[in-house]
């Protein structure tokens, strides 16, 4: 992880004439396109066409996918990308986030308000989700930029404060805070607390790792496909875990 260098792609971006002209007119792609040169800051690197498809870097050695979401629409790309080249996902994941609403008319928008709700790589595997069967292929590894950032969502919403169903109109990163890699099946395993007592059930991991039981079960559901976990005797009407010992 470089901060230092990710600061500097973060200004010319976010200060370029793009940005200088108003927020409307970043259009939801300022997190991409910062990680993108962070990635690859050489421009060469990026929109590689191979195999049919258009890849957001080619280093030469690896390709590298940038997704903010919809993992679904990943899985074609995987079936031609995987079998011969090493492929990367870049999942970015909001750590402490500021919210600023925007007047869709007048383009006025509030001061930032820090989000109670803080993100953790836990969250990615809601995605992580649509391209189960390719999370054991030796050729894949993901990475999670952990950012401190702002989101400007329209004021568009259904509710009286027009807040609720609002649209997610961009995000702007401020700081790189850290980043997670899992380069294989094996690295799953860090996820889980080295002070939980086994055999833990869901709500147990959930309460060990700050994350409610939707996202813990999401989680196990994944460690146990991978067979990074086994499930043991049943607690009441729980399952238990434990961890796969690797001999």
């Amino acid at each position: 992880m470089d901060a230092e260098r990710f600061e500097k792609i973060r200004k010319n971006i976010v200060g370029s004439k793009r940005a200088r002209s108003g927020i409307g007119t970043l259009q939801e792609k300022t997190v991409h396109a910062i990680l993108k040169d962070y990635y690859a800051p050489d421009k060469d690197m990026q929109e590689i066409r191979m195999c049919g498809y258009v890849a957001d870097i080619y280093t030469g050695k690896e390709i590298i996918e940038i997704q903010t979401a919809g993992f679904h629409n990943l899985r074609d790309k995987l079936d031609v990308f995987l079998p011969g080249h090493q492929v990367t996902i870049v999942y970015p994941i909001p750590r402490v986030k500021y919210l600023i609403w925007m007047d869709e008319e007048t383009g006025e928008c509030s001061k930032p308000r820090k989000s109670n709700v803080k993100g953790s790589v836990y969250r990615a595997f809601y995605e992580l989700y649509k391209i189960k069967p390719y999370l054991s292929d030796e050729n894949l590894h993901l990475c999670f930029p952990l950012l401190e950032l702002e989101e400007y969502r329209l004021l568009n919403g259904w509710s009286r404060d027009r807040k609720r169903g609002s649209r997610r109109y961009d995000r702007i990163p401020i700081t790189l805070l850290e980043e997670v890699r899992i380069d294989g099946v094996g690295d799953y395993a860090r996820l889980i607390p080295e002070d939980l007592a086994e055999p833990f059930t869901v709500q147990e991991f959930g309460k060990a790792v700050g994350e409610r039981k939707e996202t813990a079960a999401k989680v196990l559901h994944i460690l146990h496909y991978l067979h990074v976990i086994e499930r043991r005797e049943n607690r009441g009407k729980a399952y238990t875990y434990c961890t796969v010992k690797k001999g």
